[in-house]
């Protein structure tokens, strides 16, 4: 078995019956520097705007705070929904960000889907596929240092990141269309599913290129997990959070006539623990269900999931500190389940 990923993630959604925004924030800086000690591989950090619940909108200023609190631990933003934004903007903060955390950022773009965003950004919906190859252009070209003329106007940025760009930047989505996207440029993909890695990978091939950094969700594994020696109250605690999530998505998915989005439809308590999206499990059986991890794959924790109280995920990741030696010690010693 490879190495065993771990993914520490944060939207910061914060629903009228959960905690409150400010304490919410306070808790992800604490818990991220915590996470960077105990040997998390990376923080996961969303965008998404004009949420009534404060779904983070600014990614790289939350980034930034993180990174001064971290030595280690990668940062993952994503997906950043490149079309809302301008890509010499997106530009800079890559690269200041990638010069504040020491070469630990990773930025997966999306086109997006939500169009209340869109209206809100003054940008057409029809657009996106074409601003996001624009944008990805612009940006690879200014972080690789050139000064250039596109989009009407003189491009120029510095500073540079450490890393290339290609190895920070990765193409995001749901369609074959974005692992095409991911191939033409030289980046890394991360889709919704694994069912997209092969047309990705044959997709570099045909352009004579070796396929990046590849990142999906394990087949049969739950989007988030919280670690408890009692998952029975943990869950009765968590799941109105684990409600309000899903369904907040579920009618984002409804917005979109041609959404694949895996919520879609989402939008009570039965559909929720159908679809094992979100579970709690003992420490136990957290290592048991190392079997299902595929290549690059692991394990996700979201211990302020919904606005769930900080005091609730603090024990989760007390007991993934105890859990991680175990994790790692499971990967080295190459049991089944690459």
């Amino acid at each position: 078995m490879s190495h065993i990923q771990t993914v520490v993630s944060f939207d910061m959604r914060a629903p009228g019956f959960g905690t409150p925004t400010r304490e919410l924030y306070a808790a992800a800086l604490e818990m991220a520097a915590f996470a960077d000690e105990i040997g998390v591989d990376r923080i996961g950090l969303m965008e998404h705007h004009a949420s009534d619940d404060g779904y983070l909108p600014q990614p790289f200023v939350l980034a930034g705070g993180i990174a001064a609190r971290t030595k280690n631990i990668r940062l993952m933003l994503g997906a950043v929904i490149l079309p809302l934004h301008d890509p010499v903007n997106i530009a800079e903060q890559i690269a200041i960000l990638d010069l504040m955390s020491n070469g630990r950022l990773n930025v997966i773009f999306g086109a997006g889907y939500v169009p209340s965003e869109f209206a809100m950004f003054k940008v057409s919906l029809r657009d996106r596929g074409r601003l996001l190859d624009q944008g990805i252009d612009i940006i690879l070209r200014a972080l690789n240092g050139e000064a250039f003329e596109a989009d009407g106007r003189q491009i120029f940025v510095r500073p540079l990141p450490i890393q290339r760009p290609e190895d920070i930047i990765l193409v995001g989505g749901g369609v074959e269309a974005s692992a095409k996207r991911a191939a033409r440029f030289g980046l890394g993909f991360a889709p919704m599913s694994r069912a997209l890695l092969p047309a990705y990978a044959a997709a570099c091939r045909e352009l004579g290129r070796e396929p990046g950094m590849q990142l999906g969700p394990s087949p049969g594994l739950p989007m988030s997990i919280h670690l408890s020696e009692d998952p029975e109250r943990s869950w009765a605690i968590m799941e109105d959070h684990a409600l309000h999530v899903v369904t907040a998505y579920a009618k984002w998915a409804e917005q979109e006539k041609q959404s694949n989005s895996p919520f879609k439809g989402m939008l009570n308590r039965e559909a929720l623990r159908k679809s094992g999206m979100f579970a709690v499990w003992t420490p136990d059986e957290l290592l048991e269900k190392t079997v299902l991890v595929a290549e690059n794959g692991g394990f996700g924790f979201q211990p302020l999931l919904g606005g769930l109280s900080p005091a609730e995920g603090w024990k989760s990741l007390e007991l993934l500190e105890k859990t991680i030696p175990r994790l790692k010690a499971l990967g080295n010693a190459g049991q089944p389940g690459a």
